[in-house]
């Protein structure tokens, strides 16, 4: 990078901080800070959401999976998240919006607490953060190892200046922040994007290169819709994985739509979101597909291939925005986990065990929810220098084996719970589905794994969790059913697309 590069970039993160001072004065209770105060346009909901899913690596673990595998990356990660998001469009993005509208709650978790218990509550909110500092951990490993690329920085460097950036302006600003950044970071997105695509046809032949290329001896595989350890298993245990996930089982993506101002509303902006990653990816993954064409990478996975070919083909100026596209993805991410945990520590964890946070105003309220913001960020760098130890391997075995393997069991209680078909499933089965699901994923990751030659298979690694927690909470709930009138109302309340009857339910819940 030169100096055009880093005037590029110093002034993306001018204008994330201008960002994050203008939305604090859009924040004045823990409702704007944690669900924009269901205010939030459609358009950017969608937006937002589909930004929040990406980070750095992308352009690390699934750049060195395009370099060996090819077309896999996309049919294996982006293609089952379009698929899954577009069916929660209808399933869960208009119930998720009613829980904040009905219930009145700025935490995805606080309906939890009625519809199962507080144990349940805290056994899921207690899990998912830290489950969600060692992911953010690996993001912020992620775009500090591309920083080292490009600047030579080391990685506790990179993570202490991507960390820092991010902390002023989701902590100032909360969601607005979060979802106002995404929409620019999107732009940023769409011309890097584009200009890298541009780039590599120019080395491939132009348009025609897109279905010639292929033929080439280093590609001849690289056509194949599953490869590796990314077979057909694989892809449908990731389908269902991702549908949990990215309609608001990791909670981030759940706070998109309950920031909009209706049901319809989330609804939209999800079948948005869903649209968005059935194309752009594509967009995104070309120049990595083509990759051993026109680089060498120096890694044995191939991780550092995107950061090679954009040095390769980008002049100065374009590589500097295309860094900031890499900045944009992980900070997106990041900020907005930041926020959802934040929500979850304060609204759902601190009263549980303090009757001081219990009846805190609004003004020191969003006191907390701005320190525990800090917080979280804090813990995840410093997990994040801790990614290549020996614990955790690397960036992608966290983002694809811990984080796809775990978010099962912690998800399938909160996002099931939602629908009226899972009634008859209480706490006990919610608990059960958790627990037992946990075990399975350290079962089947660590003694099975060491005691079976050649180790077990990724696609069972990841499934067997999500199948385990999967069965027990509908197999618990028929056999010991525990729907009580309050809890039916809380369903009803979610349910319901009339006004009336979810407003008595709501009342009858309280009561």
């Amino acid at each position: 990078m030169n100096s055009l590069d880093w005037t590029v970039l110093i002034a993306y993160f001018g204008v994330m901080v201008a960002i994050g001072v203008w939305s604090h004065r859009r924040v004045g209770d823990v409702g704007d800070y944690f669900t924009a105060g269901g205010r939030m346009p459609w358009w950017l909901s969608g937006i937002s959401h589909h930004m929040s899913g990406y980070s750095a690596v992308m352009f690390t673990g699934y750049a060195g999976i395009s370099y060996q595998y090819g077309v896999t990356s996309y049919v294996t990660w982006a293609l089952p998240i379009a698929v899954g998001v577009a069916i929660g469009a209808k399933t869960f993005a208009p119930r998720l919006n009613r829980v904040r509208a009905r219930l009145h709650v700025a935490s995805p978790l606080e309906y939890l607490r009625t519809r199962y218990n507080l144990t349940t509550q805290q056994a899921l909110a207690w899990s998912g953060v830290l489950l969600k500092i060692v992911d953010v951990g690996a993001k912020w490993a992620a775009i500090a190892t591309l920083l080292s690329v490009f600047t030579g920085v080391t990685l506790t460097q990179g993570i202490v200046i991507t960390g820092a950036i991010t902390a002023v302006y989701c902590t100032v600003g909360g969601l607005w922040a979060d979802a106002l950044t995404e929409l620019g970071q999107f732009v940023i997105q769409l011309v890097a994007g584009l200009a890298m695509l541009v780039a590599a046809l120019g080395k491939i032949g132009g348009i025609s290169g897109i279905w010639n290329v292929w033929d080439e001896p280093a590609l001849r595989h690289h056509g194949h819709p599953t490869a590796g350890p990314y077979t057909t298993v694989f892809l449908i245990s990731y389908l269902f994985i991702k549908t949990f996930e990215y309609n608001g089982g990791m909670w981030n993506q759940a706070q998109r739509y309950m920031a909009t101002g209706s049901a319809k509303e989330a609804t939209r902006g999800a079948a948005l979101s869903s649209a968005l990653w059935f194309v752009w990816p594509v967009v995104l993954f070309f120049p990595m597909w083509v990759s051993p064409l026109l680089v060498h990478a120096k890694k044995p996975d191939g991780s550092d291939s995107y950061a090679l070919l954009t040095e390769q083909l980008l002049p100065h100026g374009l590589l500097g925005l295309v860094v900031v596209g890499f900045f944009s993805h992980t900070m997106a991410m990041c900020s907005s986990d930041a926020n959802a945990i934040a929500a979850v520590v304060t609204r759902d964890i601190a009263p549980a065990f303090s009757r001081q946070a219990r009846q805190w105003t609004a003004r020191v309220g969003l006191i907390a929810a701005r320190v525990t913001t800090l917080a979280f960020l804090g813990l995840s760098m410093a997990v994040a220098t801790q990614v290549n130890s020996p614990t955790f391997k690397d960036i992608i075995t966290v983002v694809i084996k811990w984080v796809a393997g775990l978010m099962g069991p912690i998800a399938i209680p909160f996002m099931l719970g939602l629908l009226p078909r899972f009634r008859r499933s209480g706490p006990t089965a919610a608990l059960t589905s958790w627990a037992l699901g946990l075990f399975a994923f350290y079962l089947v990751n660590y003694p099975i794994n060491d005691a079976v030659s050649g180790g077990v298979n990724l696609e069972y690694q990841i499934a067997l969790p999500l199948a385990v927690s999967l069965v027990l909470y509908v197999a618990v709930g028929w056999i010991r059913p525990e729907d009580t009138p309050e809890r039916d109302a809380v369903i009803a309340a979610i349910n319901s697309e009339e006004e009336a009857p979810a407003a008595v339910a709501v009342a009858h819940a309280a009561g």
